[in-house]
């Protein structure tokens, strides 16, 4: 079976991912429904259209894990042996599966039941649409954008920001030409994640996704222009970036940053034709969630190739949802000495990557309380926080103050988490509890039968005399070396506790007992034992 949205849509379904919606409903509802739904939707019967809406598909981890046929824990490696081993496309035939084809005055965009995401969205736009271009020295390039409906056969790109497919854009208004595109809607998501992925110029995303799938995606020739489409795309809309420059309004968008973005000025969007199934499903990618989870695993991707070459041995690599999996990242290491530092220089080079945080492999990445907690126990100021000024930024970022005609620079933070070299490592011992891996709480809060059960040894206090011969034991062992209370009370427990508090409190009162410098008991005299520090001498 081929692998495409309908494979993924019946991977979905199998995993209780996808909730069909038979309902009527009306157009304007879908967006607020699909964000209170815990699943993806696909709604069969939206009021004055014919075609189903599916949304919702990739804004979890789990449905991205799904359609990359893996634990979620292994897809960052996925794109990676994808990156390193693509496969490139191939060409088939025309897209047998799109049986319905219309071009020229027969155009009509306002057919597709294209959704109203936000309420200061500047009107319906296609959010999921995979462009393919070529350029005659680069080669083909694919990325996933926005199109904002303005007539019935007329659009807006927003390539505000710069990327492969603007370059491309304005080596053809400098000819004053059209730049020929396919806009694919109701693509595999691995298709998607390709596209998203910031490969330099010249690559050819298509040969990741094939990498991903494990053979190569099927292209097919369009009718009206010189550029492929992808075979198996529901809908396929032969386009041209006509030469208008970067001159007309468009927007506001509802961004990755979980904000609006300002008025956008983009070019416009000639549709000259379009394809598509007889049964065709229209995808509307929900802003900002289904974005954000896209673009997670190309950034881990990227953080884990510069720091292996710049020699650092990353164990993890969080690429925050709080930082719009985009801005900010968590990193794991095994540091040798000045390591934290290398690692903040190598990710901070990351064109989008805005603030980062390293620290060590006993921290979770994952898990924003433990890394609070290394921010707040290892890191000085004035020592372990690097700034960066006038880097490579992205012009969405809200904090950066609006400068017409250019783009500006940005400030890079990064925050050195790992423990200092110069100090001592038991200072960073977590507080652990006796045999939390033994005990089980509801064992203790089962029903109990009054007398079922007694304290150790019968509740009968030891004798004089066996404490005086547990201390000599214990004051023989610690000799050898040095030992926790806890795991003194472990190797006595046939004595019981009670009784290993005694005999400690006997050597303690006999004076020979000292402690190491973390804290284990040994002898006084022996070479184990902690010295006192010098103001603390008489």
């Amino acid at each position: 079976m081929a692998v495409n949205f309908r494979s993924y849509l019946d991977d979905l379904r199998e995993a209780d991912e996808l909730v069909d919606v038979h309902k009527p409903t009306d157009i304007r509802h879908i967006a607020a429904l699909v964000d209170k739904s815990p699943k993806s939707l696909i709604f069969h019967d939206v009021k004055g259209y014919s075609m189903p809406v599916v949304s919702g598909l990739t804004n979890d981890r789990n449905r991205i894990a799904i359609a990359m046929k893996c634990d979620y824990s292994e897809t960052e490696g996925r794109l990676r042996h994808a990156l390193d081993n693509p496969i490139d496309p191939v060409m088939t035939g025309s897209g047998s599966e799109r049986e319905v084809f219309v071009r020229d005055e027969e155009v009509d965009l306002f057919k597709l039941p294209v959704p109203l995401c936000s309420v200061l969205d500047g009107g319906p736009m296609i959010t999921a649409g995979v462009v393919l271009a070529q350029d005659s020295e680069y080669g083909m390039n694919v990325g996933c954008y926005r199109f904002q409906i303005k007539e019935r056969n007329l659009t807006g790109i927003d390539i505000v920001t710069p990327n492969n497919l603007r370059r491309y854009a304005e080596r053809a208004l400098s000819r004053d030409e059209p730049l020929p595109i396919s806009i694919n809607i109701g693509a595999h998501p691995i298709e998607m994640i390709a596209s998203l992925y910031k490969a330099p110029l010249g690559t050819n995303e298509l040969g990741i996704a094939g990498g991903l799938h494990g053979e190569a995606v099927q292209i097919a020739p369009c009718e009206t222009i010189d550029v492929p489409c992808i075979a198996e795309s529901e809908i396929v809309l032969e386009a041209e970036i006509l030469p208008t420059g970067w001159t007309k309004p468009e927007g506001r968008f509802g961004e990755f940053t979980r904000l609006m973005g300002g008025l956008h000025w983009n070019p416009y969007v000639r549709v000259k034709a379009v394809s598509r199934r007889k049964d065709a499903l229209y995808y509307a990618l929900h802003m900002p969630w289904e974005n954000i989870w896209l673009k997670e695993h190309g950034f881990q991707a990227m953080l884990r190739r510069v720091l292996k070459e710049a020699g650092v041995q990353a164990t993890a690599i969080n690429v925050t949802p709080g930082g719009c999996c985009h801005w900010h990242a968590v990193i794991g290491i095994k540091p040798h000495p000045g390591d934290g530092k290398n690692t903040l220089l190598a990710a901070l080079s990351i064109g989008d990557m805005k603030h980062v945080v390293v620290v060590d492999d006993d921290i979770d990445v994952f898990d924003s309380m433990d890394v609070e907690w290394a921010i707040a126990t290892r890191v000085q100021a004035d020592r372990d926080v690097m700034i960066l000024s006038n880097a490579r930024s992205k012009p969405l970022d809200p904090s950066l103050p609006p400068v017409p005609g250019r783009i500006p620079t940005t400030a890079k933070c990064g925050i050195d988490a790992t423990i200092p070299a110069d100090v001592p490592r038991e200072r960073y011992h977590r507080i652990s509890y006796a045999y939390a891996d033994q005990v089980k709480l509801e064992d203790y809060l089962a029903p109990h039968s009054p007398g079922s059960g007694g304290a150790t040894n019968g509740g009968v206090e030891a004798s004089d005399e066996k404490i005086a011969e547990l201390a000599v034991q214990i004051r023989n062992l610690i000799e050898k070396k040095p030992m926790y209370f806890a795991e003194l009370a472990e190797f006595f427990s046939g004595d019981g506790f009670p009784a290993v508090s005694r005999a400690m409190g006997e050597l303690h009162r006999g004076g020979g007992i000292w402690q190491d410098s973390e804290g284990r008991h040994c002898l006084k005299d022996s070479p184990f034992a902690a010295t006192p520090p010098a103001r603390a001498k008489s």
